[in-house]
């Protein structure tokens, strides 16, 4: 029987985490008496700064239930930052980890075939959605554009897998040698290269509480998860660079032309659109390159991707 942790980013869940302990609880006594993991098996709520009463509520569950341990950071430090922080202090004590949201929307029936698929020798296996009706549709139809447009960049990840997934201690061994400052998971964990399976996940409605994801969250992540594994961008803008070039040539013949034959008109609307078409592919450029150089810029300071205020073992 292996030992294994659980671990759950926890960013103001405290309407939700009673239930979540409750619902994993009940399929950790489970899959004890099948025999699937050993009695001393945890779950590792991890407090990502919380403004509410997730911290006292994740100290009264470790008072209450064996299972329960807790790891509190001193600030937030964002939702991959947590999950590192987790898998990187629970190594440690157990066999293999999986990492699954607090809000438990994703299945946590597909856990023991998880647990199944590392007996048969996968160091990772992928939580994959294969159904993801009770997100909302714009959701649904970004998220699946995004997949899409990571594999056109030439970034290697496993489609619809968000961050739902088993590690063994030794792929989370290997993931420590990793020291990146703008961390995405779903495309640095593939990069280990041992072996890996998938399982199904049907995605479920919140039974409590909201999504702390905002717009703004995922589209950092979005950028986080294009520009931290390809510089494919790059190329792009200079391959456009090099359209503008050969356009604006082909306007200097256009002009020279019409010069000469006297059929020049004066066009202010073509002049300002193609002030503002140039000014903005300058902008865009200027905004992808200075990405680029601000990671540069966080990676060479080599700050903690987070600092542990205290830990419930």
């Amino acid at each position: 029987m292996i030992k294994l942790a659980t671990i759950s980013p926890c960013y103001n869940e405290e309407e939700v985490l009673a239930l979540s302990v409750e619902r994993l609880t009940a399929l950790f006594e489970r899959m004890i008496a099948e025999g699937l993991i050993s009695d001393d098996s945890m779950m590792v709520f991890v407090n990502d700064g919380s403004r509410d009463r997730t911290w006292d509520i994740i100290k009264t569950q470790h008072q209450e239930n064996k299972f329960v341990k807790g790891i509190n950071l001193t600030c937030n430090v964002g939702h991959q930052n947590a999950i590192m922080a987790g898998m990187m202090t629970v190594r440690k004590w157990a066999d293999a980890v999986i990492t699954i949201d607090a809000d438990l929307q994703d299945d946590i029936e597909c856990i023991p075939q998880m647990v199944r698929n590392f007996e048969a020798g996968n160091d990772i296996v992928y939580g994959v959605k294969v159904s993801r009706k009770a997100d909302p549709a714009m959701k649904r139809m970004t998220a699946e554009a995004f997949y899409k447009l990571q594999g056109s960049m030439g970034v290697n990840c496993v489609y619809n897998h968000a961050d739902f997934r088993l590690m063994s201690k030794r792929a989370l061994d290997i993931l420590a040698g990793y020291d990146e400052r703008s961390l995405y998971l779903r495309g640095l964990i593939p990069m280990i290269g041992l072996p890996s399976t998938t399982v199904d996940d049907v995605i479920s409605e919140r039974e409590a509480g909201s999504s702390k994801y905002t717009l703004r969250k995922m589209l950092n992540l979005a950028i986080d998860g294009i520009t931290s594994f390809s510089v494919r961008p790059l190329y792009i803008i200079t391959y456009l660079g090099v359209i503008f070039l050969v356009i604006s040539l082909m306007i200097g013949f256009y002009v020279l032309h019409a010069l000469i034959v006297g059929t020049a008109v004066p066009g202010w609307s073509s002049l300002i659109l193609s002030i503002w078409l140039v000014g903005g592919f300058i902008l865009i450029s200027v905004g992808v390159t200075g990405i680029y150089i601000g990671k540069i810029f966080t990676e060479v300071k080599h700050r903690p991707l987070y600092n542990i205020a205290e830990i419930l073992e």
